[in-house]
């Protein structure tokens, strides 16, 4: 694989089972690449390594005045030279090829994985933690795929000189063969303490990415409230504690490169005392003292991919695990049929809801994370047992059904043309209000009446004011990432736009207006129901302006639906319902007699409010 044919055109299947399982199958899947790095690396390793030689073949025909040999020696000196630039040019760059081609293998599968799970997955993931894994960590993982084959390399040309070295010369060859692994190896009881350090600097990292990604999102919110000092505070204390881990970690590693600093000088200094007193002695010549001296020192090299490694495989790791723990995600695990696309009513064993095929049902739940899962479950994301705060029930929860098909059953490109899920926090991506709105959809509803539904009149103007066409035309304004240039009930007013234009079987809104003022809610519901009429539609929610306008109203309470009606019935004889859509605390219920819906101190229908207008 080069890089200039990435993107892969299948990034595989990844083992997902532990972070060195899907470092080890990483590796394995990029085999070609790290032959080819592990026979440059061994090219240029074995070079290194035969200078010791000539160059003692050098010195020894210098002291012997042999031309003859001093002219070999230079010649073998050139084409050592040779062979070594040529196995680092092409090492480097094989190495650096699989680093890339590794780190783009792991962004495409973790891009699968969020198309996959969609808006679920910052439900299951903070999302912190995904763009640390999508950015710092491929690099990290690369890092160690790549330097794997330059470790292997340099650890094969070690026992070669080692051996070598025995058999040239074995008064000096035994010392270096018994001082080589101890240097090697000595580094490794200081490893684990490093390793733990680094992942703590790994996770307060990662909290302060996210501190500061949710600070990002929530800014103009912040800046209402007078709150940025506040989170600036947090922020600098959360950045504090990553410098002060970083400086320990550091601390350990620079103890490391130390200790494989001071064992190798021991090393050298002993080998020339006793290589000094053997001369001396005559039982080796000058020539052979030089060869094995200049052996040891360039053997040095290729023990710092040791340290290396050491430091590539602790630092990846952890950002495996991370990778493993987003990349093992899975929407169902049960398998998908070829069944064609169903109809019918929508129904969740898990709570008892149903949503009948044709009608516009609103749900209401005390608990907005509740509501949250809910949505989702309705989506065909059944929660599985990878969730570690989710209770056996939850792991063990049957699927979302939609007429008699198990939404986990289907195809999950199938999934989504029947049931669309729009979150209480929509994004909008960067790009024109037309490239925006280009959605797949069944065709039978049009930009202009999505927009007209979903009340974006005074967006279309403000789009048209900003537009640099001459014609003012709003479909070709830009919108600015996430949607940052406009306020948060046009972004949720276009987003619901967006989802109306998909037309799907089954539409489920989470909370769609919820950042709209009253008035502009009144004529979204009523745009939501006359647009989607015979169209079953899903609407978590709240507000008794939209609720009024529902077909049928579902109360959910504690995991389960224990009321149904329309939301004028509920209000008069449902007390949960009337506390969840009033605000109405257990006290005001006990002092008020009255259970009428004229009793309600809230405007709970669209009547209401024009007429209050």
């Amino acid at each position: 694989m080069q890089i200039r044919d990435l993107p892969y055109t299948d990034p595989g299947d990844p083992d997902v089972r532990s972070g060195p399982r899907f470092l080890y199958w990483l590796g394995r899947s990029q085999l070609g690449g790290q032959l080819k790095a592990l026979g440059w690396g061994l090219l240029h390793q074995l070079g290194i390594a035969g200078l010791p030689v000539t160059v003692g073949v050098a010195v020894q025909a210098v002291i012997e005045r042999s031309g003859t040999r001093l002219a070999l020696a230079g010649g073998l000196i050139l084409a050592l030279g040779i062979l070594i630039a040529v196995g680092d040019t092409m090492l480097h760059r094989t190495a650096v090829t699989n680093w890339i081609t590794a780190a783009a293998r792991v962004q495409q599968l973790l891009a699968r994985k969020t198309a996959e799970l969609g808006a679920a997955l910052t439900r299951r993931v903070a999302a912190g933690e995904v763009v640390a894994v999508s950015t710092g960590d491929v690099e990290k993982i690369g890092w160690f795929v790549e330097a794997l084959s330059r470790f292997l390399a340099a650890a094969i040309a070690l026992v070669v000189v080692c051996v070598g070295l025995v058999v040239y010369l074995p008064a000096l060859g035994v010392l270096v063969a018994v001082a080589m692994p101890v240097l090697a190896l000595a580094v490794l009881p200081l490893l684990p303490r490093a390793t733990r350090r680094a992942d703590e600097q790994r996770e307060k990292a990662g909290k302060a990415t996210e501190l500061a990604s949710d600070t990002v999102a929530g800014l103009r919110v912040l800046r209402g409230i007078g709150g940025e000092e506040l989170f600036l505070g947090r922020y600098r204390r959360a950045s504090q504690e990553v410098r002060k881990a970083a400086v320990r970690s550091a601390s350990m590693w620079a103890l490391i490169s130390a200790v494989q600093v001071l064992l190798p000088g021991i090393l050298l200094i002993s080998l020339v005392w006793y290589g000094a007193t053997l001369a001396r002695d005559g039982r080796i010549d000058v020539g052979q003292l030089v060869t094995v001296y200049s052996a040891v020192t360039l053997m040095l090299f290729p023990l710092r991919h040791f340290e290396e490694i050491a430091m590539a495989y602790s630092f990846s790791r952890p950002s495996a695990q991370r990778a493993v723990r987003v990349l093992s995600l899975r929407r169902s695990d049960r398998t998908a049929t070829e069944a064609g696309v169903p109809s019918g009513d929508l129904y969740d064993p898990a709570t008892g809801l149903m949503a009948p095929q044709g009608q516009f049902t609103a749900v209401v739940c005390g608990d907005p994370d509740e509501a949250g899962r809910l949505a989702e479950r309705l989506g065909g994301h059944a929660e599985t047992g990878d969730q570690d705060t989710g209770t056996e029930q939850e792991k063990q929860a049957p699927s979302v059904l939609l007429g008699a098909v198990a939404l986990d059953e289907l195809p999950l490109d199938t999934a989504r043309t029947v049931v669309l899920v729009q979150d209480k926090d929509p994004v909008l991506l960067s790009g024109t209000l037309q490239e925006l709105l280009d959605v797949p959809s069944s065709g039978l509803v049009t930009a202009e009446a999505a927009l007209e539904a979903a009340q974006c009149g005074d967006v279309l103007v403000a789009l048209a004011q900003a537009s640099p066409d001459a014609d003012r035309d709003p479909m070709r304004t830009r919108i600015t990432e996430r949607g940052r240039s406009l306020s948060g009930g046009q972004r949720q007013r276009l987003a619901l736009a967006r989802s109306l234009i998909t037309d799907p079987e089954a539409l489920v809104l989470d909370e769609p207006t919820s950042a709209v003022d009253s008035h502009t809610e009144a004529r979204v519901a009523t745009g939501i129901a006359g647009l989607r009429r015979g169209r079953t539609t899903v609407a978590f929610a709240s507000s008794p302006l939209l609720l009024d306008v529902a077909d049928r109203v579902v109360l959910v309470h504690e995991g389960s639906v224990v009321a149904v009606g329309t939301h004028r019935d509920l209000l008069r004889t449902e007390p949960r319902y009337r506390a969840v859509v009033t605000r109405e605390t257990d006290d005001e219920a006990a002092a008020d007699p009255r259970q009428d819906i004229g009793a309600v101190p809230a405007m709970n229908s669209i009547q209401e409010i024009e007429e209050r207008a």
